[in-house]
């Protein structure tokens, strides 16, 4: 399993080990952008889903507050996501990038997002706080290239393009996952057009305008070695 542990604004510290991880999928509000997206990975030669939205289970011990993901080649890529947290007695959101495997996607989008991490951030809100207002938090990915910082815009967008928390809540009770220690990573928004999405970095936030709070998350590919045999 998987141990997380998160600070929240108030200086408290919660400690999460994962039993379940899920991943959403084709998760956005507005039925355009989920078209976008789609086309997207139709560009990769991922077929369409038959559901939408979908949910993927991920090992839990992909769940991962990392500065360095692993990855067997170059064609992956991050995603800017949130991530439902539920914890022994409470919900908490935070910032997540979800690293894929895109040659793997062709073949399978559940195998695809089992091959790299869902990378989560080490800071944390509580649902119950902001849940007024979470339409106007905004959700933002950056890439980079070789040894530089993830300066390059590659999304951007606020949560208020994605299904709300309450609806993955929903669905989470529905299904009985509804539990401690189970994270739900959101699905995420489109690609800048013309940005390479293969990149060597990775940063993602998300900031609450009416306090100026944000959450961040950042990482580097780190390519292993080729196999033999």
């Amino acid at each position: 399993m998987s141990q997380l542990t998160f600070t929240l604004p108030d200086g408290t510290v919660e400690t999460v080990e994962v039993t379940t991880l899920l991943n959403a999928g084709y998760a956005g509000r507005n039925q355009e952008e989920v078209a976008s997206h789609i086309a997207e990975l139709a560009e990769l030669g991922v077929a369409a889903p038959t559901t939408i939205p979908a949910m993927y289970p991920i090992s839990p011990y992909l769940a991962q507050q990392t500065t360095e993901v692993f990855v067997q080649h170059g064609q992956t890529s991050g995603e800017a996501e949130w991530a439902l947290v539920i914890t022994d007695d409470d919900v908490l959101l935070t910032v997540a990038c979800d690293h894929t495997d895109r040659d793997l996607e062709v073949h399978s989008v559940a195998w695809s997002k089992n091959a790299a991490p869902d990378v989560l951030g080490t800071r944390a809100w509580r649902l119950s706080e902001i849940s007024d207002r979470l339409d106007d938090i905004t959700l933002t990915a950056w890439v980079g290239q070789g040894d530089g910082e993830p300066s390059t815009l590659i999304q951007t967008g606020t949560l208020a393009d994605l299904l709300a928390p309450k609806y993955w809540l929903d669905v989470l009770r529905e299904q009985g996952l509804h539990k401690p220690g189970t994270v739900l990573v959101s699905g995420t928004i489109s690609m800048r057009h013309g940005v390479n999405q293969f990149a060597d970095s990775w940063k993602v936030t998300m900031q609450d305008p009416a306090t100026a709070d944000e959450l961040t998350c950042s990482y580097r590919t780190v390519r292993m070695p080729q196999p033999i045999g």
